[in-house]
């Protein structure tokens, strides 16, 4: 099967009906090449390897060092990354090329980056710690000096007073518990201690509290609050916090006080009770936050130049690891000759590709100087292949949406060619309105205009799925202009664009044009529906009746496209059965019921005539033998229902019956007698296959494959009926559209507009926006791409699309992606 499709070249066809012929190949590859090999590979990228060393560990493989050496180095640049971003930093796009780098040097250069860059943080982070210390400690002397004065001068106040009673030998130095036990007797004054520090503000209430109740209220404490937020020291973040002062007298008590103070986080620092010694403290911390604010700037200027350093070679490093894991996860899933030094690989690669993989070897080998070079030779397999489509940017999103169903089996027919025109077609049936549409293309063309922009941003999940899809929404948009023309809609507006409507009034009298008294005085309509339709009495029954016919002969034309899809599949594959017994009886059943009704619908439209469709179609089963009458539209038509009624009952034991037992008979006669061995020299790999394959034969159940062609024939005969049925939406949805887009246009521009006032006029015309902004243009737009989606997916593509085959996902430096790990 691989073996499908022309020669090798040197460029790929662009054919997207069929994926790109592939072969398997195999490399054998000198140890001292292998490297350069690898990287000639990846930046061609057009070979996929099989792992070879599937049952092994990532630990047992060749190259695990070399792997986590390079995740190391991918760590040391995700911690500079998230250094310069913390800095604010960005990595520079454009480096200075210094040749190649070679990583070991990489890796070296990386390690002392990072000790450097370490050291600097954590002395940055001590001397910022110092740095808020002090500045805490500056607060609580200021602060709490602060008690200590209006206290002293309190003091002194109440002593020049009460001069003449006061003793000459008293003393002024602890004022803040003046009270009238100090007056009694000096034998009994107790010396008290004092703390001072500082507390978060949302603690203070619990603080004091637990203080009072632990001590039994045997202290003072005063408190001061700081007006602006201080960093703290241990945490970073700035909080509001008080000083206290805390006044006790015992060392048991100041023990309570001090655990106390460690559980709220109150930081605590040394005071002097002398109010000149304070002076002498704030002056020198002072000093010391000065220095250390040097010092920090000096630090800060020194670690940024360093980051600056490594953003402008970041890229390129990053790039350069990146590659070089990359480079080694792929030699690891090569198998090693260790006796005779070599490495062999296998994988997939497309035949055009042939040459410019043998330039790469050829260029490998030159470079590392080795000895034997490469050795490339095909290998013949039953395996299947994986699938490669050649896309660009505009066919890209196209086979997106088939690939979202499944990945179209090795060489089978791929109705993404056809997606391109049918999937904005089917959306632009049910979203008609060129006024709506031309909105859309709008947007769509500011997305491309923007597209070089767009896409080396990152986007939010909606606007990348949007501009991911750019190109799709571009033709759906075209086409819906297109439609809305047909439909003669814009905003449900009709316009006589191409020429007068073929109506007129009947006479003078005519007073309400739009619904009685036309009579047709000019030539029919050139394009599209006849504006005087739009508003008359019978436009609903005439749209619908156009719209309703229109989506019938539309699903049967798509419908059997498919089934012609599964001649040329059958065809390619030479696979006779499914002609016979599978194309030619589904073109006959399908078409001899539904494709009998499009004949009907053609043959009424041409000749005007007023037969009952649903009465020809239900009682062509009911009374094929009864007469047509005044329902029929052409001679004979009698015989021919009869006949294709005929046909389409024998198609179904056609489908059902003789393909299992030709299946069956082909495989008996393919294995009567078959014994052999393989022969002497073959590949072990396809000894395997070959006689896992014959294995696969063996277990051939006849039962199995008559079910499985029993419920493909019921599935295919109901499916008819209810896949046309589906149309269907196509009209609904059409009907929606014009209706909802009517109603905002009638009920809120129009009623706005009459009662001649100036502000509801302004607030209908904001309302009709948003409604056919929010409504018309985002959620019709959603709702008509999920029902065009559905009709690709099950109407169309269940005819011929097996989708059960796996993606071409080639060694490529290009693909590499910046979380790639």
């Amino acid at each position: 099967m691989a073996d499908h499709g022309g020669g090798g070249g040197c460029c790929p066809p662009m054919d997207l009906f069929r994926s790109e012929p592939m072969h398997l190949v195999q490399i054998i590859i000198p140890i001292e090449s292998a490297h350069s090999t690898a990287s000639y590979l990846g930046d061609i990228g057009l070979i996929q390897f099989k792992d070879l060393n599937a049952e092994k560990s990532p630990f047992q493989r060749t190259y695990a060092g070399q792997i986590k050496k390079c995740g190391e180095m991918a760590r040391k640049l995700r911690f500079f990354k998230d250094q310069m971003s913390k800095a604010g930093f960005t990595p520079s796009a454009k480096t200075d090329a210094q040749g190649d780098i070679n990583l070991d040097d990489l890796e070296v250069n990386l390690g002392n980056l990072e000790a450097e860059l370490i050291e600097i943080n954590a002395n940055g982070e001590k001397l910022q710690r110092g740095y808020n210390e002090l500045l805490e400690y500056k607060l609580v002397l200021q602060k709490a000096g602060e008690f200590f004065r209006v206290a002293h001068s309190s003091a002194v106040a109440q002593q020049s007073e009460s001069a003449s009673d006061q003793a000459p030998e008293e003393s002024l130095e602890t004022p803040l518990l003046m009270d009238q036990e100090s007056k009694t007797e000096q034998g009994k004054q107790v010396k008290l201690g004092f703390l001072a520090g500082l507390v978060p503000k949302e603690k203070t209430m619990a603080f004091e509290r637990i203080l009072f109740r632990a001590t039994r209220g045997n202290v003072f404490l005063r408190q001061a609050a700081v007006e602006e937020a201080v960093t703290d020291p241990s945490s970073g973040e700035k909080v509001l916090k008080n000083v206290f002062l805390v006044f006790f007298s015992g060392e048991r008590a100041k023990s309570k006080v001090l655990k106390i103070c460690e559980a709220f986080g109150a930081n605590r620092y040394p005071f002097a009770e002398d109010l000149s010694k304070q002076e002498l403290l704030i002056t020198e911390v002072s000093g010391r936050i000065s220095e250390l604010k040097t010092t920090i700037d000096f630090g800060l200027v020194h670690r940024g130049n360093l980051l600056q350093r490594i953003g402008e070679q970041y890229e390129r490093w990053n790039l350069l690891v990146r590659r070089e894991k990359s480079i080694y996860h792929t030699l690891n899933m090569l198998s090693i000759d260790v006796t005779r030094k070599c490495l062999v690989a296998e994988g997939w690669s497309p035949i055009y590709a042939t040459e410019q993989i043998q330039d790469a070897l050829e260029r490998a080998t030159i470079d590392s100087n080795s000895q034997v070079g490469a050795i490339f030779q095909v290998l013949h397999t039953k395996e299947l292949p994986p699938t490669f489509f050649q896309t660009n940017k505009f066919t890209d999103s196209f086979q997106t949406i088939v690939d979202a169903y499944g990945v179209a089996k090795y060489q089978e027919a791929n109705p993404g060619v056809y997606t391109i025109v049918t999937f904005p077609f089917l959306f632009a049936v049910m979203f008609g309105d060129w006024g709506h549409g031309i909105c859309l293309l709008l947007a769509t063309l500011f997305l491309i205009f923007k597209e070089k922009k767009y896409s080396t941003q990152k986007l939010g999940d909606i606007m990348e799925m949007t501009f991911g899809g750019r190109y799709v929404i571009l033709l759906m948009s075209l086409f819906s202009i297109y439609t809305g023309l047909i439909y003669n809609e814009f905003f449900s507006v009709p316009f006589e664009l191409f020429s007068p409507s073929a109506y007129v009034c009947r006479d003078a009298s005519c007073s309400e044009a739009t619904t009685i008294g036309l009579i047709k005085g000019r030539d029919t309509y050139p394009f599209g529906v006849d504006p005087a339709w739009h508003g008359s009495r019978s436009e609903l029954p005439f749209l619908n009746s156009l719209k309703m016919k229109m989506s019938i002969l539309i699903g049967v034309a798509q419908m059997n496209l498919g089934i012609i899809m599964s001649f040329f599949n059958a065809v390619y594959f030479r696979n006779a059965v499914n002609i016979w017994f599978q194309f030619i009886p589904q073109m006959i059943f399908l078409n001899g019921l539904f494709g009998y009704l499009s004949l009907l619908i053609i043959v009424k439209w041409c000749t005007g005539s007023k037969a009952d469709l649903y009465h020809v179609m239900i009682y062509m089963f009911l009374s094929p033998t009864d007469e047509l009458g005044e329902n029929q539209l052409f001679a004979n038509q009698k015989t021919l229902q009869l006949v294709l009624l005929g046909l389409s009952l024998i198609a179904v034991p056609w489908m059902l019956l003789p393909k299992p037992f030709i299946l069956k008979a082909q495989h008996k006669r393919a294995h009567e007698g078959q014994s052999y061995t393989p022969l002497e020299g073959e590949d072990d790999s396809l000894q395997v296959e070959a006689n896992h394959d014959s294995h696969d034969h063996e277990e051939f159940e006849f039962s199995e494959i008559f079910v499985h062609q029993l419920i493909h024939t019921i599935e295919f005969v109901l499916g008819a009926v209810s896949n046309t049925a589906s149309y269907l939406r196509l009209w609904a949805l059409s009907l929606a559209h014009s209706e909802l887009s009517t109603v905002f246009y009638e009920k809120v521009l129009l009623l706005a507009w009459g009662y001649n006032n100036v502000i509801i006029l302004i607030v209908g015309i904001i309302v009709f926006v948003f409604a056919t902004v929010g409504v018309l243009l985002v959620m019709e737009t959603l709702s008509a791409f999920l029902h065009a989606l559905r009709l690709h997916w099950v109407e169309f593509q269940n005819k011929f699309y097996d989708g059960d085959g796996y993606k071409f996902h080639p060694f490529s430096f290009a693909l590499l992606g910046d979380d790639d790990e």
